[in-house]
């Protein structure tokens, strides 16, 4: 496992080499302009940030906390997470390792769940969270830390129903009370361990879910988390089969896919002394094809294992048990589904970025090499001219380079325009925009205690979310349509040859808010409530609902930002390298009539720059080719 991802991480290393060298060759040659800078950036954050997510999904007792510590954490000669009889994970935990911080455990307090807050809006506020050190050297040490995971607390009904994590229309809670009617909460509402492994040093993010009830009351799971994660491991348990709230988790919120694999854990109930492993086997795969058929899976996709005898079998060196705990299949086809899927995810976004990135590049040197062979074929044309001739270039020079400057006056009334245009772009994506609409459903759901009054907000919401996109696209292809007709314009008056602005569209976000809608419809757009929790509940969702939103909202206003800026800049480019073209021919003339002996030294000069810029622009194509090369690059070769 850790030998699949260090070749994915030298995967993605070589492909951040090669872009590095692009910028530092562009940025010598002069080629490198805001918009390219910016672009450049972005994909070399976007690859220095790459994470890898895997998600495990299970109701408690199924062994889901110990087929992480068997799969993950063996090496520690014990188990890292606790793992025992009932519920040990009460809050979702992630863990994953950042550099930037030490070692630690971060835990959010349960008490957050009564602000209108989600999960994500608190990550970067480290005040919110009770942040306790890691002892990496101490296993025993590590492990009492982690038991924090587990921590609980009793709390009155009325507090629980305020966090949503009681509802008092459930025939099957009041008997969940203790004897004071308390009820038993989650002192955690969310945990990160910020833990040094060598697998999530290159990137691995695991995320360790508290059972099936919580997929439906903590709405960062069923919107985010989950949804999100490269791959999803829902676990069964062979001597509980599936049960009717497994077939609805599976239903409603994994359902089968790319990177999903269920996982039949503790067959090694099944195991029998007195049985040929002949008739366990054959009982093994008989239960793996139900399992199969009642989630609607090939049985390919579902793994019988024994989490606590791989455990075993890896603390103790037993490679028969290790085998026959089967382990090993399912760790295979996990990392054979996650790494492919996500290399290509990232492999299509980084191609779209070098075809726009190369394309600026190659039309900028193609009118550089245009304006010096033009400027050649002056020269050569003054030979054995005599100063008249030479005077008459100086005028024709003169009158082109006032023609330029006069259409550059007409230029700053389309950027007039232009800028009029941006303004209303924002006007209906910007964030205050969207701040509106939350604060209407807020103050909507304030006046009306019902559900169904609560989830005609939600849907007005996500209709109002989603005609703001539909307006700012209609905005998008406004300036686009005025920018292309700009560049067609500029480039007949004065023969230059410009690529048209880059295509710009926000279907992408719109899709984003669908999903989110469509699982929020899942889980509340039919039922018919009452005056309960669960109204809290809608409540919470539709914090995590407007954090999303707002997430996918800040993606969106950064990337028609950075389109807006690259609509302007290969022209303003141009532009500039028209006019310094233009005085440089002006300068070069006044000089030849100044001296004409210094002919023939400025053509040789303006030929050893048109060779220099031919070998450019082949620079400029092994450039490219090198990353396409690095993006291209297999990891199973590698492995090879």
């Amino acid at each position: 496992m850790v030998r699949d991802l260090e070749q994915y991480s030298a995967w993605r290393q070589g492909v951040v080499a090669a872009l590095q060298d692009y910028r530092a060759w562009v940025t010598a040659a002069g080629l490198l302009d805001g918009a390219t800078e910016g672009r450049l950036a972005a994909t070399l954050a976007r690859l220095s940030d790459d994470k890898l997510s895997v998600a495990f999904v299970a109701e408690f007792s199924r062994g889901k906390s110990e087929l992480i510590n068997a799969i993950f954490f063996a090496g520690y000669g014990q188990r890292i997470l606790p793992s025992a009889a009932g519920r040990t994970t009460m809050c979702p935990t992630e863990l994953s390792y950042d550099s930037a911080y030490p070692p630690s455990i971060r835990l959010l307090p349960i008490e957050t769940r009564a602000a209108n807050l989600s999960t994500s809006d608190y990550r970067d506020d480290l005040r919110a969270w009770t942040i306790l050190p890691l002892n990496v050297d101490a296993a025993d040490e590590m492990h009492e830390v982690f038991r924090q995971v587990s921590q609980t607390r009793h709390v009155s009904v009325e507090e629980a129903q305020r966090y949503g994590l009681y509802d008092p229309d459930d025939p099957d809670l009041p008997a969940t009370l203790n004897a004071a009617g308390q009820v038993e909460i989650s002192r955690w509402r969310h945990a990160i361990i910020n833990f040094p492994h060598p697998l999530l040093k290159q990137g691995l993010v695991i995320l360790d879910t508290p059972g099936l009830n919580a997929i439906g009351t903590e709405p960062e799971l069923t919107l985010n988390l989950i949804p999100h994660a490269h791959a999803v491991l829902f676990i069964l348990a062979a001597d509980t089969g599936v049960t009717k709230s497994d077939i609805e988790v599976w239903r409603e919120h994994i359902g089968a896919g790319a990177g999903r694999l269920v996982v039949l854990n503790k067959i090694d109930g099944m195991w029998d002394a007195l049985r040929p492993d002949s008739q366990v086997d054959d009982e093994i795969g008989r239960q793996r094809e139900h399992v199969a058929h009642l989630l609607g899976v090939d049985a390919g996709q579902v793994f019988p294992v024994s989490a606590h005898k791989a455990l075993v079998a890896k603390i103790t060196d037993d490679a028969p048990l290790l085998a026959r705990s089967r382990i090993a299949e399912l760790e295979t086809a996990l990392f054979q589904e996650l790494i492919p899927a996500k290399q290509e995810i990232v492999r299509r976004r980084l191609a779209d970025d070098l075809q726009s990135l190369n394309a600026a590049q190659q039309a900028l040197l193609t009118a550089r090499m245009r304006g010096f062979a033009e400027q050649l074929h002056e020269l050569r044309s003054l030979r054995g001219k005599n100063q008249n001739v030479i005077a008459h270039m100086m005028r024709r020079v003169d009158a082109e380079k006032r023609e330029f400057d006069a259409s550059l006056f007409r230029l700053q009334a389309t950027r007039a325009v232009f800028t009029r245009l941006s303004t209303e772009l924002y006007g209906t994506l910007g964030m205050d925009v969207l701040r509106d609409h939350v604060l209407q459903v807020r103050d909507a759901m304030g006046r009306s205690r019902f559900s169904t009054g609560m989830r005609e907000a939600v849907r007005t919401f996500f209709d109002s979310v989603q005609a703001e996109l539909e307006a700012s696209e209609r905005k998008v292809a406004e300036i686009r349509d005025m920018m292309e007709v700009m560049y067609r314009k500029f480039s007949g008056e004065h023969g230059l040859a410009i690529a048209l602005p880059p295509a710009f569209s926000l279907a992408k976000y719109r899709s984003e808010v669908s999903e989110v809608e469509a699982i929020y419809q899942k889980q509340f757009g039919t039922a018919t409530l009452l005056l309960t929790s669960r109204v809290v509940l809608i409540e919470r969702f539709f914090d995590t609902i407007a954090s999303q939103v707002k997430r996918c909202f800040k993606a969106a206003n950064a990337d028609a930002e950075g389109w807006l800026k690259g609509i302007m800049t290969p022209l303003e480019a141009h532009i500039l390298q028209h006019r310094e073209q233009l005085k440089h021919r002006q300068a070069s003339i006044q000089r030849i009539h100044d001296a004409a002996d210094s002919l023939e030294q400025k053509i040789e000069t303006f030929e050893a720059g048109q060779a220099a810029l031919e070998q450019q622009k082949a620079r400029l194509a092994e450039l490219a080719v090198a990353i396409g090369s690095a993006i291209d690059a297999e990891l199973i070769a590698a492995a090879a």
